[in-house]
């Protein structure tokens, strides 16, 4: 039961980091639209706020993966300190 609670928080954590980040679609943007009224084509804004879009995705994910292992090993040193604890009283 503990997993699947766990599991879920990574989840939400993972939606709402990879929808809080916007600074590598607003800058892919910022490059796309002189870049296309250049070359009068839609195209840059396509790659560019498609890579950046996609950066902000992959950037969110990441950090939330980063908490959730910290939190990992922060229950695991507290599970040893209370093993150690536990023996240290018998």
């Amino acid at each position: 039961m503990a997993g699947k609670v766990e599991e879920k928080k990574l989840e939400e954590c993972t939606v709402s980091n990879a929808l809080g980040t916007w600074i590598f679609s607003v800058a892919g943007a910022l490059i796309a639209i002189p870049v296309g009224i250049k070359r009068k084509s839609l195209a840059p804004l396509v790659f560019f706020g498609t890579t950046g879009t996609m950066l902000d995705i992959i950037m969110g994910i990441d950090a939330c993966e980063r908490e959730h292992a910290e939190r990992q090993m922060k229950l695991l040193e507290a599970q040893n300190a209370a093993a150690v604890d536990a023996t240290a009283e018998s």
